[in-house]
């Protein structure tokens, strides 16, 4: 039957009836086991008993059919006092009818029998107060002098299971009940405890000072005033809740209510479930149950509570600070321990108490964002930049808003919406000259974010003037702010450049240049200067002196040199100290988003959250998959920070073919020949007349050629007298320039002279970029121009000035850099004109290296002031070499 048995209570039915069937001795135990499930006798077998008095052998006459019944928990003892002694009495009702327990005998060692109906007493105190009263009369009687032992050793126990009676007690009358607060002082608990793999649940009541299991038949006894001790009815209601409150928890419950247990019991692995233990403690707190114990529990570190978090945001000084509230109970969660956790992808918090909270899943999700939106400040404070409303925005419900905080969003938002109509400013009666209408509405972009102290960064292609809309921002803020003190960090060979414009434009801007082995001498009383100007390199070596001043702004010229936030640069950057911060780049990205990053976490800390933050979020989908959504996503949080015009944008204000300077200042080992071979030149010229001069143009010619050569580098002059270091400016500028725009333009090199195309080519390649060449010597001339053409990977062609000025068609490429400016205007013209020509579709833009206070200067100098010379560049066949054959005009030139 067994084997054919396909549900589990009948399978256990048949394996009873095969062990009671044995004749081997078992443990009662095992026993008791077996006539459990023998009792429910799934099937509704028909049971008999065998009577051997009529008959040996079974067969009809000698069976008796009979029922086997679980024993009703009606049992009832009753005590009372006679005198010195104390009676006994106990009885159980069955089927509505009162039965003396001594009417009752035990049978077959596990059952009463009542008529043809067998009850099986499972619980051993029960059986063993069965068999007490069969060898009694029909009570017991117990000395008052041995009460205390009998009630201690056997009515204590008994009173778990069965209803004692104790009639000689009193009840309990209104006073004492109010005296003793036995109903007013009461407490719902569960205790907890471990049983080997097992949880207990005991449910308990306190009246007053006295707890008693609510499954347990245990009374509850008090003393009055007079020390008359008196019996205490229990609520069997609220008791009743407890226990109606565990059992719809889980089905196991339900089941163990037919067991004489005290307590409910589940599997650690079922009780310790995370959804589990948390919603259902909760629920029993939410109906004033104490939960004990849960701590106890071996290898257990859970809190016992859920988490509540309240959230209160406030507007505070260019950021909004947003206070966490983290309760489990009692305990704390810092906002630390937190991040640290959503981390870790973890859902346990480690607590101020050492467990562990459980978050939810919710929780993770949230803290998420406002971790990688803001900073930490503290356990319980969290920083999220102005600049990033939008997290404030997206992330954050409205009724966590403080009302300042609310009306602060809101004008952010409201400006941000309206940025195309800012504010114009008044451009100041200091700044000589005028800007372009693109440039005005860089300065007022400027003053915009300068109103909010929000940072930025000016990005407008190269050529279009980023510089003077600085200096012209820089005189502004002389009205706006007490100390106008800022810091200009830039590459070195920018610094000459810079300050030619300042004095050009903003000749009264007290400018500081940090530079030279004393200049941290300089590095006291900056308040009495507008600007202060300091390379990146000098940056990393003054840090810990720069970093102790507050600056008005921090300006970064060609920022994207702190591209690498693991970078020196970047590190330094940000130490230094200033209400606001700009960065200037025509490049803001170069190879991926992590440049943008890098800057604009300068120029706006928190704005795009952490590192890992953007590099999950933006950089890894937009650079890796070219994720679209994402892109519109960072287009859209940074668009009120990034102001980028480009020369096609604004072609209307510009020249076609836009021609700058660069100016490369001498280092003092260069500067020295120069001055050493101008000192001899000007000495030779000083000593001649006029006619000597006319009759011997050579010998001027050669001198200004080899000074020209001395701008570009002393290595030009091929001499072994010189023990000087030898330097070149202008290759260390080009170098820099071509790394930073080949990777987005095709780039032409002239110069005049085949040797310092030589030089130029051997400085890229130590930095693996291959240049293709075009000189007089070269042979295949048009593969060289298909190659420059056609083959992206080509990025940049040096040529001379001779063998490339005519006759070449090089549209691929948008910059032109002129090394060494030729005397001719129009001769440079048509080098640049080798780019700018019919099928060019990009706006070109010429640049000429210069080198401040030489020959090559002061030359420029004199074409922009249209003298005689400029005036005369009447075509390209004419010559201004021979107009400068008078002693005057040479000596002009080093003045």
């Amino acid at each position: 039957m067994i084997w054919k048995s396909k549900d589990i209570t009948e399978s256990q039915f048949f394996t009873a009836l095969h062990f009671l069937g044995q004749n081997t001795i078992e443990e009662s135990k095992q026993q008791i086991t077996a006539f459990k499930k023998l009792i429910k006798n799934p099937l509704g077998l028909e049971i008999y008993q065998h009577d051997k008095s009529l008959s040996q052998t079974i067969g009809a006459n000698s069976l008796t059919q009979i029922t086997l019944r679980e024993l009703p928990k009606t049992i009832l003892i009753d005590i009372d006092r006679v005198g010195r002694f104390f009676t006994v009495r106990s009885s159980i009702q069955i089927a509505g009818q009162d039965h003396a327990l001594q009417q009752l005998p035990v049978v077959f060692d596990y059952f009463i029998q009542l008529q043809q109906h067998f009850y099986f007493i499972e619980h051993a105190q029960i059986l063993a107060l069965f068999k007490l009263f069969n060898t009694t009369a029909d009570h017991l009687i117990v000395h008052q002098s041995k009460f205390e032992g009998f009630n201690k050793d056997f009515l204590v126990a008994m009173e778990e299971i069965v209803e004692v009676n104790y009639l000689h007690i009193p009840k309990a009358n209104s006073k004492q009940i109010k005296e003793q607060q036995f109903y007013n002082d009461t407490e719902s608990i569960i205790y907890l405890e471990e049983s080997g793999d097992y949880i207990n649940l005991i449910p308990t009541m306190r009246y007053a000072d006295v707890e008693v299991p609510v499954r347990s038949r245990r009374s509850i006894f008090g003393f009055d005033k007079n020390g008359q001790k008196f019996l205490v009815k229990r609520d069997l209601e609220a008791e009743l809740k407890i226990i109606s409150l565990i059992i719809k928890q889980h089905p196991y419950f339900q089941e163990q209510l037919d067991e004489d247990f005290q307590h409910f019991y589940l599997h650690r692995k079922h009780f310790l479930e995370l959804d589990w233990f948390l919603n259902v403690f909760e629920d029993w707190r939410n109906h004033h149950i104490s939960i004990i114990g849960f701590n106890e529990i071996k290898a257990n570190k859970f809190n016992s509570f859920k988490g509540k978090i309240a959230i209160h945001v406030l507007s505070g000084q260019n950021w909004f600070n947003v206070n966490v509230d983290l309760q489990f109970g009692k305990s704390k969660g810092s906002l630390k321990n937190l991040q640290k956790a959503i981390r870790n992808k973890s859902k346990f918090i480690t607590l101020d108490d050492g467990t562990q909270g459980i978050l939810p899943e919710e929780w993770l999700n949230k803290f998420e964002q406002f971790f990688l939106a803001g900073e930490i400040i503290d356990d319980s404070h969290l920083q999220i930049a102005e600049t990033n409303y939008t997290a404030i925005d997206q992330y954050f419900e409205e009724q966590w808003l403080s009302q300042i905080a609310k009306e602060r969003l809101e004008e952010i938002k409201s400006k941000i919406r309206n940025i195309d109509q800012v504010k114009p400013v008044i451009l100041s009666k200091d700044f000589i000259g005028e800007l372009r209408n693109y440039q005005h509405d860089g300065l007022n972009w400027l003053n915009f974010l300068d109103e909010f102290n929000f940072g930025g960064c000016l990005a407008d292609d190269m050529g279009l003037g980023k510089t003077i809309q600085v200096i012209a921002f820089i005189l502004d803020q002389r009205k706006k702010v007490k100390n106008n003190c800022n810091l200009l960090v830039l590459p070195t060979t920018l610094i000459f450049n810079w300050k030619n414009e300042l004095k050009k434009f903003a000749p009264s801007i007290k400018v500081l240049i940090l530079q030279g082995a004393d200049r941290q001498k300089n590095t006291f009383g900056f308040d009495q200067y507008d600007l202060i100007l300091v390379s990146y390199h000098n940056l990393l070596t003054d840090i810990n002196h720069l970093k102790k001043h507050t600056f008005n702004y921090i300006f970064l010229d060609e920022s994207q040199q702190i591209k690498n936030p693991e970078s020196q640069r970047y590190q330094a950057v940000t130490k230094l100290s200033a209400r606001n911060r700009i960065v200037i780049t025509g490049t803001p990205i170069e190879n991926s988003t992590m440049d943008l990053f890098a800057q604009l976490s300068f120029a706006n800390p928190g704005l795009l959250g952490s590192k890992k933050y953007f590099k999950d979020v933006y950089t890894t989908p937009i650079d890796g998959f070219s994720n679209k959504k994402r892109l519109e996503e960072l287009q859209r949080k940074v668009k009120p920070f990034i102001l980028r015009r480009t020369k096609t944008e604004v072609a209307k204000e510009l020249p076609a073919k836009n021609e700058i300077v660069l100016y490369c200042e001498m280092k003092p080992a260069q500067r020295h020949i120069y001055d050493t071979y101008e000192k001899e030149f000007r000495e030779f010229i000083s000593v001649k007349d006029g006619d000597e001069i006319r009759k011997s143009p050579m010998h001027v010619l050669k001198g200004l050629t080899k000074l020209r050569q001395i701008c570009n580098s002393t290595k030009l002059l091929k001499t072994d007298d010189l023990s000087v270091e030898q330097d070149a400016c202008k290759i260390e500028m080009l170098i820099e320039q071509v790394l930073d725009k080949s990777p987005y333009q095709k780039i032409i090199i002239f110069s005049q002279f085949v040797s310092m195309l030589n030089l130029i080519e051997t400085a890229l390649a130590k930095h693996d970029i291959t240049a293709l060449k075009l000189t007089g010597q070269t042979r295949d001339r048009q593969h060289i121009v298909t190659q420059f053409q056609e083959n992206e990977t080509q990025r940049v062609i040096l040529i001379s000035l001779k063998a490339g000025g005519t006759g070449l068609n090089l549209t691929a490429a948008s910059l032109v850099y002129l090394v060494d400016p030729w005397w001719n205007p129009a001769v440079e013209a048509q080098a640049i004109d080798r780019a700018f020509r019919i099928g060019q579709a990009k706006d070109v833009t010429a640049i000429r290296l210069i080198c401040p206070d030489t020959v090559e200067d002061k030359i420029m100098k004199l074409q922009a002031n249209k003298t005689a010379i400029a005036d005369n560049i009447i075509s390209s066949t004419y010559n201004p070499i021979a107009d400068f054959m008078n002693k005057e005009r040479l000596l002009s030139l080093f003045q």
